[in-house]
């Protein structure tokens, strides 16, 4: 049984000539057919290995992109299957269609131990409507369903939510270790417990800093809607992105911090250019000489001793969102800096969100954090402590 006891993990069966419908997360970026980045697809890998491994007749399915319920060979899975191949070093058969006689003679023919994948379940409009009938057709084609999606689990779905109605649900390995280590980290932290929320806009992440303002000890802003916060404070935000309709939000989270007694570090410097340009001309500047014409690119050196003070005594870290500009290099400097902070942390150290997970890629210390999250929206939904459809779905169904 999983730490979580609300659902099952693939050590609770014995998948050995059982027909498994595993929904996995390939939504991989293509770019004229050719995959160009395939985290997803190994994130998948330890779940299909052990389901081989075990005897299990593996039946993969997953979505690509928004095809708007059509087929298009844009949004094939076709290259998928070859690059699974690859890795699995034994073939994976490919079926396409998802649901139908096709499907059901591809999965006929498997013997335990084999591989196939079924075409995008998007090319399906019932898939994003979460429709019974296809959530039925898809539970015919198998005795079990796992779900190892968690980059989709915030999605009431055909594939994701729907089929747990007609089949006993368990939760693949990368499902099981997302939901075991952010869950941990959210219920029962080690202390202290520190939160780094950055990125463009407030609005994105209002209910995730609302949710982990009850449970940090630190929280650390940076990044574009650290504007908005430093102009409720009454500071000179220049050309800045801001959002000035969420100017009255920012300050009273400034004041939930103050009452709940956790510490909100803010900027205290930053880095402006009068041009979002590579090669801008920058200058580092305190917070109240901001000029008319310049906007806030990345957090100053200050902000960074700050960040890094406050994260190298920290025990439990969640960060989700650059300081900065961070895809140029003058302006990078804040987002690798806490990147490296956060490295050096002896503890747990979880990062969610594809622009920090690509922060932590580009400075090479991929390898040196406890989790790095698949899930984008779904990470952030969690984060904001809102159920999953797809976590239900197991709860659901697992007995």
């Amino acid at each position: 049984m999983s730490e979580n006891s609300l659902f099952q993990t693939l050590s609770d069966v014995s998948p050995k000539g059982l027909r498994l419908f595993v929904r996995a997360d390939f939504n991989v970026p293509m770019e004229h057919g050719v995959i160009t980045d395939d985290t997803r697809i190994r994130a998948a890998l330890p779940t299909i290995r052990e389901l081989v491994e075990r005897g299990g007749r593996v039946i993969l399915a997953s979505h690509l992109g928004r095809p708007k319920g059509r087929k298009d060979a844009a949004y094939s899975l076709a290259p998928v299957a070859a690059r699974l191949a690859e890795y699995l070093k034994q073939p994976v058969s490919f079926c396409p269609q998802s649901v139908g006689a096709e499907a059901q003679a591809a999965v006929g023919d498997l013997r335990d131990g084999e591989v196939l994948l079924l075409e995008n379940v998007r090319f399906h409009a019932g898939e994003e409507k979460n429709d019974p009938e296809l959530a039925r057709r898809f539970a015919e084609l198998a005795d079990l369903y796992v779900n190892d999606a968690f980059g989709a689990a915030h999605r009431a779905h055909a594939s994701t939510a729907g089929i747990a109605n007609h089949l006993r649900a368990v939760a693949g390995r990368l499902m099981e270790r997302e939901l075991n280590i952010m869950g941990a980290a959210l219920q029962n932290p080690e202390r202290p417990f520190t939160a780094i929320i950055g990125g463009a806009k407030v609005s994105d992440k209002i209910k995730v800093i609302e949710n982990l303002l009850e449970k940090v000890d630190r929280l650390l802003i940076g990044g574009g809607m650290a504007n908005t916060f430093l102009l409720a404070q009454g500071y000179p935000v220049g050309k800045s992105h801001v959002e000035a309709e969420l100017v009255e939000t920012a300050r009273a989270l400034i004041r939930q911090a103050a009452s709940a007694g956790k510490t909100l570090l803010l900027p205290t410097d930053l880095i402006v250019a009068t041009r979002f340009a590579a090669d801008a001309d920058h200058r580092v500047t305190a917070l109240d000489a901001v000029r008319e014409e310049e906007m806030a690119l990345d957090i100053g050196p200050d902000s960074i001793n700050r960040y890094r003070a406050a994260v190298a005594t920290s025990r439990t870290v969640i960060w989700n969102g650059p300081m900065g500009v961070f895809e140029m290099a003058a302006f990078s400097q804040g987002t690798l800096a806490v990147a490296q902070a956060v490295a050096d942390v002896t503890g747990t150290t979880i990062i969610g969100g594809g622009d920090s997970v690509a922060a932590i890629e580009k400075a090479g210390l991929a390898d040196r954090m406890t989790h790095i999250s698949t899930g984008g929206g779904a990470s952030l939904e969690f984060l904001e402590g809102r159920a999953l459809p797809g976590v239900e779905s197991l709860a659901r169904r697992s007995h």
